[in-house]
Order: structure tokens, then sequence, then C-alpha cells
């Protein structure tokens, strides 16, 4: 038997881009969920990013742990194995039903971006990202890890640079820019997206988990070494941690000097323009990728619900949802969508958060290392489950 360990740099790498990508949806991309969850809460929402970056890599190796060793037959028999029979069937509905809602939002998002900056009808934007997402699903999950995965650390190298030129233009804005949002906040003039920092991050961790359990459950399964995915999982947790803390500090800082940036359906493509008007352009370009990025493997993860992975079944049932979303995404404004759609969701992903909390307390955890079967490959490699 030719049994050996494998490690990876490309595989890391890839699915660290999976992870990342998956998460940078509309909502990231265009700042909206940015200013929601940690812009909006100042300072505070800055320690609330250090939280994030913590618990999304918990959850992250956890998943990725859990699918490798497991090899679940069915993405969303992930929840059944860590809540039980009863519990696990509510959040495999449960999460279909927010993963589909995210779908929307990311056609909504699409159509935002379209009509905010080249003054597209308020439904392109929408159609397209709705047709290109259905074309990639119908490829199936391999080739979906493998787009998003390269498109994920793109996208964040070029917000980071976003970022990092709008802070140095608003850097005076370090003095004034908690108490200018405070202001907001008691004033209801920006959306925020709980009744305090703490809760926000536990509704964004939350609603994260809803979308990453099961595509991570099963990036683990086809994952050739339990070593990579684990390091993928911290890797991709903290680029997109690092990601938000930037995007976060310059759209807080650009608040006091930017009138009615509070206030608009994609923040990102303002300070994006301050820098240069051509790179507005550009990050109009990567906005859209972030959320094609996600709308694909959000939607992967419904229609495999239903049926097996590039089937005709599967190929009807990809067309039929995918229309059905993407009309939905066109007619309801974007802001309200990130707000009531990831907001009230996450307070659901949180008590997963939770049960997981407590399995790693009563010790259950280890049954993540115990009974994987030998990994056996198309080459002829097998691997030995990894400590």
């Amino acid at each position: 038997m030719n049994t050996k360990r494998i490690v990876s740099y490309r595989d890391v790498f890839t699915y660290a881009g999976a992870f990342i990508a998956l998460l940078i949806g509309s909502g990231f991309a265009t700042g909206q969920e940015i200013m929601q969850y940690f812009a909006a809460w100042g300072f505070w929402g800055m320690a609330g990013a250090v939280v994030c970056f913590a618990l999304l890599a918990y959850v992250g190796v956890v998943f990725i742990s859990c699918g490798y060793h497991r090899e679940f037959e069915k993405p969303n028999d992930i929840y059944k194995y860590f809540c039980g029979p009863y519990l696990g069937t509510f959040y495999d509905y449960f999460s279909i039903l927010f993963i589909y809602m995210s779908y929307i939002v990311m056609v909504g998002g699409a159509s935002a971006t379209g009509a905010q900056h080249y003054h597209w009808p308020n439904w392109l934007g929408g159609a397209l990202l709705a047709g290109l997402a259905m074309l990639t699903v119908v490829f199936g999950l391999k080739r979906i890890v493998d787009v998003i995965g390269k498109i994920g650390p793109a996208i964040v190298v070029l917000s980071i640079i976003v970022a990092v030129g709008a802070l140095w233009i608003h850097r005076g804005g370090i003095s004034t820019a908690d108490s200018y949002v405070k202001a907001l906040r008691a004033a209801g003039e920006i959306k925020v997206a709980s009744t305090n920092w703490l809760l926000a991050v536990g509704s964004y961790v939350g609603f994260c988990m809803l979308w990453l359990a099961a595509f991570l459950g099963q990036v683990g399964r086809g994952a050739r070494s339990h070593r990579d995915g684990r390091a993928g999982a911290i890797l991709g947790a903290g680029g997109f941690s690092l990601a938000v803390i930037l995007m976060s500090l310059a759209i807080l800082f650009a608040m006091p000097s930017i009138e009615g940036l509070n206030h608009s359906q994609i923040p990102n493509l303002i300070l994006a323009g301050e820098i240069a008007p051509w790179l507005a352009n550009v990050f109009s370009v990567v906005i859209l990728l972030g959320i094609y990025t996600t709308a694909v493997p959000l939607l992967w993860n419904v229609i495999a619900r239903f049926a097996e992975d590039r089937t005709k079944k599967f190929t009807i049932i990809t067309a039929v949802l995918g229309v059905i979303g993407a009309v939905i995404g066109i007619f309801l404004e974007f802001d309200v969508l990130v707000n009531y759609v990831y907001v009230l969701n996450g307070y659901v992903g949180l008590a997963l958060l939770c049960i997981l909390f407590l399995r790693t307390i009563l010790g259950k955890h280890k049954e993540l290392r115990e009974g994987a079967p030998v990994k056996k490959f198309s080459d002829g490699t097998e691997i030995l489950p990894e400590e």
C-alpha cells in the first residue's frame, strides 16, 4: 500500500481562497455589510473584527476536519452530526432556506452595483449574476472550488489596496470618527446589525457559519490532507479578517468627511472613486466578482440538498431556483436585504456556534479524529488519518 502524507501549499492557498471567496459576497464587497456590522460601532467594531477572526478560524477548522474524517454523504449531514437528529434536521432545512435567501441578497448586490456605478437598468446586474452563477453551478463542486479559490485572494488584495488608500486620504478622521458614528447611531442615521458590537459579531459569525458548514464539510471531504485543510481554514479566516479590519477603518475614518456615505448602497465604490476614478471602475468589477464567488457556492449548497451533483435533476433545479431567486433579488432594496436577512438569521447561526463550543468543552471534538477512513485517490495514493 502506497501510504504517504501530502503537504501542498497550492492546496492550502486554494482552500483558503475558497473560504475567503465564499464570505466575500455582495455585503462585504460593496461595504454595506462592513458598515452595518463593524464600522457603525466605531473602534469597538475593530475589536469585533479581531473576535471575528478567532471564531471564524475555529469553526473553519472544525468544519473542514469534520468533513475530512466523517466524509458525509450529504453536505447537510454535518448539522445532524453536531446537533443530533432533531435539532440537526431543523438546521438542515433552516440553513437551506437562509442560504437561498443569501443568494437572493447576492442578486440584489449585483443589481445595486450595476445601477449605481454603470447606470444600468436595475434588473441587468442581477440577471447577469444569476446567469453566470447557474452556469458555474452546473459544472460541479470541484470546478467551483478551483474557480473561486483563485478569485478570492485577488479580491482580498484589491480590497486591501482600496482600504489602505482610503485610510491615507482620510487619516485625519481618526480623531473624530468614533464620536461621529456614535452620533449617527443615536440619531438613527446609520443601519446597525444589532444592539451592541459583541452581539453584532455573534450574528455575523452565525450567518457565516450557516454559509460555511455544508460547503467546508464537502471541501474537507475532498481534501488530500487534513493538515492542509486546517491550514487553509486558518489562513482564509486571517486574510478575510484583515480585509474586514482595513475596510472597516477606511469607512469609519471617511464618514465624517464624505456626506451621505452612511446612506450609500455601495460605500466601497465611493472610497475607490476618491483615490482615482479609474480605480472605481476596476473596483466595480472586483465587487461583481466578489458577489459571483459567493453566489455560486450558495446556490450549489441549495441544489445539492435536493439532487446529486451534475445530474439532469440537478441542472433543472438549478435553473428553476436560480431564476426565482433572481426575480426576487432584483426588486428588493439591497441594504434592507442585508439588514434583515443576515442579522435575523445570524442569531440562529449563533446558537450553532454555542453547540460547537459545548461539544468542545465536553471533549466531543475528539470524535473528529477517531474512526477516520483511509483516504484513497484516483492516482493510487492512500493517506492515513492525521492527528
